[in-house]
């Protein structure tokens, strides 16, 4: 009797494991039209075509015009950034903006890289590609798409990009040499936006997956932050056998476990598998979680809700879309910037870089289609899609910035990313990574991609 009681809790157990265990499962790779009316009968245009950015003096007239129209509000005292975007350090940008802020310079520092444009799936997708201006003998470029998020852009890159596909000229060994190719999110800067709705970041996937074959890669490594994390994420789970890698410096990954650990890590942090430096990032809770989100996620309630409303005020407002878009870029770089008085911003960046990312924005009449990227991904609530349930299971790399929004330990990577082979505590650094220290994110995905090879 007893040996069947114990053949019958190994079978048990055997069938648990067998029902339980990890799936490699893939998301479906589906097709969509997303450009206005119905889908033509008629084959797309799979061409690619080069794209110049241009300006003229009407569009800049206009930007004058609306921003000599600004009306001040002034600040209450000793408000610094606590209120969202101080008035009186604005009229410091804006006056910079009207007055010295040269758009056809920043043009051609734009068309330093070559743009392209390509129909995907009914929409005009922009891309830049740039490739290495020379190689080791032997050699070949090793293909990276790289993702930007809101309020970025493609412009994010600029400064990474060199790092990546002319290391030697800038102080790194030239072990690996990258083509890089950054598309705008459709409906963000010279991408073209969905006429319908549901637009999400896996359609985005699956189109960047197309342009990545259009463009003759079969294989190809991908890299993003922000929403850029979420897409690469989503282009593994499509088609992992096309990613050799995915690295990320930013994941969303909530499970009720982790929730449940974070209220008992300060106490008991090592039985969770939390590192001191992890214990740092994460406590005190209620300021590095609870807070920090409740201070910095209200655009977020109201782009996942109504998007068209706020938007509308925007793309009206140059001052205001200013105002808006540059104050995540003070306290998303560092939260502690909140108590200055200029916001930090100019800590990180240059005016002109900021305001070029602004115009982006502004010239392309974007900010509605891009804050509609948010209801189209959360309006529906946490785990409402497949996606966000599933694991991936191609190589991860993760750089983990100190500044990020929110701190995602190792051992929450690995849950979500069970092939995480790489995974790195920045020296510095928030949310805009690539913008704010493009040699240590390059250097962290150099780092990755040999780890990955060596196996």
């Amino acid at each position: 009797m007893w040996l069947e009681i114990l053949l019958a809790v190994v079978l048990g157990f055997v069938l648990y494991w067998f029902i339980s265990r990890d799936k490699e499962e893939t998301l479906p790779l589906e097709s969509g039209w997303w450009g206005p009316g119905t889908r033509p009968t008629a084959r797309e245009d799979e061409s690619i075509r080069p794209f110049k950015v241009e300006t003229s003096d009407e569009e800049i007239n206009d930007l004058h015009q609306r921003i000599d129209k600004f009306r001040f509000t002034p600040p209450l005292e000793d408000s610094r950034f606590h209120y969202g975007f101080n008035s009186t350090y604005l009229k410091k940008v804006i006056s910079y903006w009207r007055n010295e802020f040269d758009w056809k310079k920043q043009v051609d520092i734009l068309n330093r890289y070559p743009h392209f444009k390509t129909k995907i799936e009914g929409l005009d997708v922009h891309f830049i590609h740039v490739k290495p201006p020379e190689l080791p003998s032997g050699r070949r470029p090793k293909p990276l798409l790289m993702v930007h998020g809101w309020p970025g852009s493609f412009y994010e890159f600029y400064k990474i990009i060199p790092f990546l596909t002319d290391p030697k000229s800038h102080g790194l060994s030239d072990e690996h040499v990258f083509e890089v190719i950054c598309p705008s999110i459709p409906g963000y800067g010279f991408s073209e936006a969905s006429s319908k709705k549901g637009f999400n970041s896996v359609a985005t996937a699956r189109i960047f997956y197309k342009l990545m074959l259009r463009l003759g890669f079969q294989e190809f490594y991908i890299q993003g932050g922000d929403w850029g994390a979420l897409i690469c994420t989503n282009m593994a789970q499509l088609v992992p056998s096309h990613v050799k890698g995915l690295h990320l410096n930013m994941a969303l990954i909530l499970r009720n476990v982790f929730t449940l650990t974070l209220l008992l890590g300060r106490r008991f942090g090592g039985l969770f598998g939390y590192t001191e430096r992890d214990m740092e990032l994460m406590y005190p809770f209620k300021e590095k979680f609870f807070y920090s989100l409740m201070r910095e996620s209200g655009y977020m309630h109201i782009q996942c809700t109504k998007p068209d409303t706020v938007g509308c005020a925007l793309n009206d407002s140059p001052v205001g879309l200013a105002a808006y878009i540059l104050e995540k870029f003070s306290t998303w770089t560092n939260s502690e910037y909140r108590y200055l008085e200029d916001g930090g911003l100019e800590r990180k960046f240059s005016l002109d870089d900021l305001l070029t990312n602004v115009m982006l924005y502004w010239t392309t009449g974007t900010i509605v289609s891009s804050q509609r990227y948010y209801k189209e991904n959360l309006g529906q609530g946490w785990q409402a899609h497949k996606h966000e349930r599933m694991k991936v299971y191609v190589p991860t790399g993760f750089a983990a910035f100190p500044s990020e929004l929110v701190h995602v330990p190792e051992k929450w990577m690995k849950f979500k990313y069970p092939k995480l082979i790489s995974y790195s505590y920045m020296a510095r650094g928030g949310h805009f990574a690539a913008f704010e220290e493009p040699e240590l994110l390059a250097r962290d995905i150099r780092k990755f991609v040999s780890l990955l090879e060596q196996q």
